[in-house]
C-alpha cells in the first residue's frame, strides 16, 4: 500500500474489530484538488480509510498469509462531510470470514457524530505475480507504523505479536537492502 488513509490504530482485537484515526490536514494535496473552494476529504477516501482499517484486520487474522483486496462496497452512507482540522475515527468489525474473502461493517465518526457507515467486501487473491504488491515486510511495517502491535490484542486476549514469518521476511528484506547499499 502506498497511500495511508489512517494515521494510527487506537484499538485492535484480532479477528474481531479495529479502530483507527485519521487526522485531516489542510496540507493534504487531495483536499485542494477535489473541491478547491470547499476543502473536504472526498468520500471515496473515507471509504478507503475504513477499508484499510478493516483490510489490515482481516490480513492480520490470517497471519498475513492471504492477499486481501477491496472487492466491493455494497452499501455506503454519508451523514456529513469531514473537513481539514477534523479527526475521523474509523471502526471496522468483521462480519464474516470465508474461503473466498471477508465482509466487514465499518463506521467513521467525528467525535460523537456518525460521519459515515459502510459495508465492505474483501476478496482473497493468490496470484504469484501479486507478490510485489503484498510483500510481508510492507504489512509488518504498516502494522508497526500505525501502532497495531502497541495497542492490539490477540484472539486469546494476550498482546498482539507479529508472526515469526513476517519478522523473518523483514530481516531478509533489510539484508537485501544492506547488500544493495554496499554494492552502490
Amino acid at each position: 500500500m502506498r497511500w495511508y488513509w489512517i494515521d494510527q490504530f487506537i484499538e485492535f482485537e484480532s479477528g474481531r474489530r479495529a479502530k483507527a484515526v485519521k487526522n485531516i490536514s489542510l496540507a493534504e494535496d487531495h483536499i485542494h484538488d477535489h473541491f478547491s473552494l470547499y476543502p473536504m476529504i472526498p468520500h471515496s477516501l473515507v471509504i478507503e480509510g475504513m477499508a484499510q482499517t478493516g483490510g489490515l484486520l482481516v490480513c492480520e487474522h490470517s497471519g498475513f498469509t492471504k492477499k486481501v483486496v477491496l472487492a466491493k462496497v455494497p452499501r455506503a452512507v454519508f451523514h456529513c462531510e469531514a473537513m481539514p482540522g477534523d479527526t475521523l475515527v474509523y471502526t471496522a468489525v468483521i462480519e464474516s470470514l470465508g474461503e473466498e474473502g471477508a465482509k466487514i461493517s465499518a463506521t467513521s465518526h467525528l467525535g460523537e457524530t456518525l460521519q459515515a457507515e459502510a459495508e465492505i467486501v474483501f476478496a482473497y487473491l493468490n496470484h504469484p505475480e501479486l507478490g510485489a504488491l503484498f510483500s510481508p515486510e510492507t504489512f509488518l511495517h504498516m502494522m508497526r507504523l500505525m501502532g497495531a502491535f502497541r495497542v492490539g490484542r490477540a484472539a486469546d486476549g494476550g498482546p498482539l505479536r507479529p508472526p515469526a514469518d513476517l519478522i523473518e521476511a523483514e530481516r531478509q528484506y533489510a539484508l537485501r537492502k544492506w547488500e544493495e547499499a554496499k554494492r552502490s
